[in-house]
């Protein structure tokens, strides 16, 4: 089981530079990857995303790279090239405006002056990215793992818990009937005390039976039951487990407020409002698990 959340970071030699990139993992239903760049490197959002998609599965990441140090050669004046273009400028001016200002940034202005730095050499800088990204992915692959391990942990525990809340319940259950039938017979024998009224017992235990049959809870203990031990089986499966969970909890959840719903005894109420307060703190942490 791996969390959702994590950091990891890497580096990577690029020319007289180092790549750096940053990986954040958070919480999310689905994959979702932002990038962010440097301008120099803007045209490589794409391939970064496409890495992300591949090797991180479900959650959201934010990517940052950083260049650290120039990944350009600085852009080179050519002398010669000036003093050739501006001989050429002081030249024409003689011949068409004697005497008019030649200014020195006139020169300025001309591409043949200045010598842009080379494109970045793409393949060479995806291997470097790839490599930055590959360190930095281990490290959040690292953090995710232990973090899940924590997460385990917690969720067995709460997990054990509901067992023994349904355990609780299926005993109280078994002695419904009999509650039911001492709490109606109190209310006859207090309503009949002051007349002459027999109490009639085939009524009496008809409607018992009918208000136990409305207040049965086997079937859904039952499959409370069933619905966690698929739980505790996908937990011990390997790889993303964290959207099987999370299905499994709502189908625990619907049977819990049927449950609640039927309940009409303090004490089995009493343990389903707890039993729900322990699938609630289930689904928080399930909320965390890829």
């Amino acid at each position: 089981m791996r969390s959702m959340t994590g950091f990891g970071a890497g580096q990577a030699h690029f020319g007289d530079a180092r790549i750096s990139v940053e990986l954040r993992a958070l919480n999310h239903r689905h994959t979702e990857v932002r990038v962010r760049l440097p301008n120099e490197l803007l045209d490589q959002g794409a391939y970064l995303e496409q890495l992300a998609r591949e090797r991180l599965g479900r959650g959201r990441f934010d990517i940052g790279v950083r260049v650290l140090g120039s990944a350009l050669p600085g852009a080179r004046f050519s002398r010669e090239r000036a003093r050739s273009l501006y001989a050429a400028l002081v030249e024409l001016r003689d011949e068409l405006a004697p005497g008019a200002e030649v200014p020195f940034t006139a020169i300025t202005a001309m591409p043949e002056v200045i010598t842009a730095p080379n494109a970045l050499d793409s393949e060479e800088l995806r291997r470097a990215l790839g490599a930055a990204f590959d360190t930095a992915a281990s490290a959040l692959a690292a953090m995710r793992e232990s973090e899940g391990r924590a997460l385990l942990a917690d969720v067995k525990r709460r997990h054990e818990r509901c067992r023994a809340l349904v355990s609780a319940l299926h005993t109280r259950a078994g002695r419904l009937v009999e509650s039911y039938r001492d709490k109606l017979r109190e209310r006859l024998a207090r309503l009949l005390a002051e007349t002459h009224v027999e109490l009639d017992t085939g009524r009496l235990e008809h409607e018992v039976a009918l208000l136990a049959d409305r207040a049965d809870v086997a079937e859904e203990l039952a499959r409370l039951e069933s619905h966690l031990d698929y739980f505790a089986t996908t937990l011990g499966e390997a790889g993303p487990v964290g959207r099987k969970l999370e299905f499994v909890l709502q189908e625990i959840g619907r049977e819990a407020n049927t449950i609640a719903a039927k309940a009409q005894d303090a004490t089995a109420a009493q343990l389903v409002v707890e039993l729900k307060a322990e699938i609630e703190r289930l689904r928080e942490q399930v909320q965390n698990v890829e």
